[in-house]
């Protein structure tokens, strides 16, 4: 009989690195997980030890395959996810980043921004990459810091630094690092940097010159489904295939299966992330939503996606456990905010990166608005779990608006979609269903996908279609008007939270 055979995953996401080991049918046979440390120079500033997360990389990928009694023979390829946008540089030589990741959620280069955008606007370069000017991207985060770590500029010029997203740096590591490690990424993660061209998917040396980034640095752009390495001989996969990279966004988006125009999910992690598959064609946005690469099967056409993209959300649980100390675990934020019928009239504005898609107000900062004697925690909890609906529906209305397409469910995964209570009250902030699936890591999983694909072992997209399956599913129950009292006073809301910063 022939032996069973898998595929696994690397999800290096902003708070954890997890490793899981998918079957033919995608379930989950094993996970590990580890967080890092976030790291606060000073306000608005948000960092990553680059070396910790290789370090846990290692590590989590060796505790899957041990909880699983598996061993490098049984596992067909590897799949790369990512948080994307977070920016870092090392050296060539020997592998040693030259300052710590300057991650996503990073506001230090809002003056940068401004000075590129200069007469022309944020919209500066966003009919060739689908991006505003906005300390979100990559590009900016490389150009402070060549110009602000000693010597860095000369050292990119001479060709002795790699520029890289998180999924660059774990494939150049996991393939050798300074031993020949490959220096790569995909089309969906080069397309977060503000450096390359959407419709040619390459670097556009204009756009990097007018940034003052050296081409040097730049890894080698190539498709989220294709066979790139083997990985290291000294690893617990030495020799399986490095297979599928896809940045975490557009991972979850395969994951779930979302592989035809119009097919819609929403990630809710460390924020939320809206995608809308819209085909071979990149759809431009009048409504305040990125144009950014789905992904791209082998030298097959790539797919766009439109994406809205919501700054804090399960941030802003882990601010409450953390910052205030409300709850000593994330989980118990659902039983504390059903302690309450409803808000209270509270509303909380987590603007900590300003606000992104659709408003795009880097002066935005976090407010709790309608305070009285009667809140307490509850209320606290509860308006939190709430801004994450809101801040969902005003993303869909704008892309709704932008791709004439009427959204008839919402597929929902990530970290936050256990809470049942959230869950309901989206359906009901949103009047479609929300759903659910069985497997709900589904990050990991696309890039499991895209990495089995490669090598085979899944035959074709169809079977990553028969393998989605519905586990829960929550319909609206809120009267219309009740629904639009909560909108409209937490757009009031919102505005108390602009010109702050």
């Amino acid at each position: 009989m022939a032996k069973q055979t898998y595929v696994a995953a690397i999800d290096q996401g902003t708070t954890s690195t997890r490793a899981m080991i998918f079957d033919r049918q995608g379930r989950v046979i094993s996970s590990e997980q580890l967080e890092h440390r976030q790291i606060f120079p000073q306000a608005g500033w948000v960092e990553h030890d680059a070396a910790e997360i290789w370090r846990n990389t290692r590590r989590v990928v060796a505790s899957a395959l041990a909880s699983a009694d598996l061993d490098a023979t049984v596992i067909e390829a590897c799949g790369l996810t990512n948080q994307r946008e977070t920016t870092l540089l090392w050296d060539r030589a020997t592998g040693e980043p030259i300052h710590n990741a300057i991650v996503w959620q990073d506001t230090r280069t809002k003056a940068l921004c401004d000075e590129l955008a200069g007469e022309a606007g944020v919209d500066r370069y966003r009919d060739r990459t689908g991006l505003p000017l906005s300390t979100y991207f990559a590009g900016p985060k490389i150009r402070w810091l060549l110009d602000n770590v000693d010597g860095a500029r000369d050292r990119a010029e001479a060709g002795e630094l790699c520029f890289g997203t998180m999924d660059s740096w774990v494939a150049w590591n996991a393939t050798g690092g300074a031993d020949g490690g490959v220096h790569i990424t995909d089309v969906t993660n080069a397309s977060r940097t503000m450096l390359m061209d959407l419709r040619t998917l390459a670097w556009d040396e204009e756009i990097c010159g007018e940034m003052g980034i050296p081409t040097a640095v730049l890894p080698e752009i190539r498709s989220s489904s294709e066979v790139y390495a083997p990985l290291r001989e000294h690893g617990s996969m030495a020799g399986v295939p490095l297979a599928g990279i896809l940045g975490d966004q557009q991972a979850a988006t395969f994951g779930q299966a979302c592989l035809s125009p119009g097919e819609a999910k929403n990630t809710y992690g460390t924020g939320n992330f809206l995608l809308l598959n819209t085909g071979t064609e990149p759809v431009f946005s009048d409504h305040g939503l990125l144009t950014t690469v789905c992904y791209r099967i082998g030298d097959q056409d790539a797919r766009y996606a439109l994406e809205g993209s919501i700054a804090v959300t399960g941030s802003l649980v882990q601010w409450l456990r953390d910052n205030l100390g409300l709850f000593a675990h994330a989980s118990e934020i659902e039983a504390l905010a059903a302690e309450v019928d409803d808000n209270g009239g509270v509303y909380f504005v987590p603007a900590f990166s300003g606000l992104f898609a659709p408003r795009w107000r880097p002066d935005a900062r976090g407010v709790i608005v309608g305070l009285t004697r009667f809140a307490n925690k509850g209320h606290l909890a509860r308006a939190a779990l709430e801004a994450s609906a809101f801040q969902t529906r005003e993303v869909i209305e704008a892309m709704q608006a932008d791709s004439g397409v009427e959204l008839s469910t919402l597929k929902v995964d990530g970290g936050m979609v256990v809470n049942d209570l959230l869950m309901q009250f989206q359906a009901d902030m949103l009047d479609v269903p929300v759903v659910r699936p069985v497997v709900n890591e589904t990050t990991a999983l696309g890039a499991a996908y895209a990495a089995g694909l490669a090598v085979g072992y899944w035959e074709s997209e169809d079977e990553i279609r028969d393998n989605w399956a519905e586990d829960t599913r929550w319909t609206p129950e809120m009267s219309d008007d009740e629904r639009d009292r909560l909108y409209r006073e937490w757009n009031r809301a919102v505005e108390h939270s602009l010109d702050l910063g």
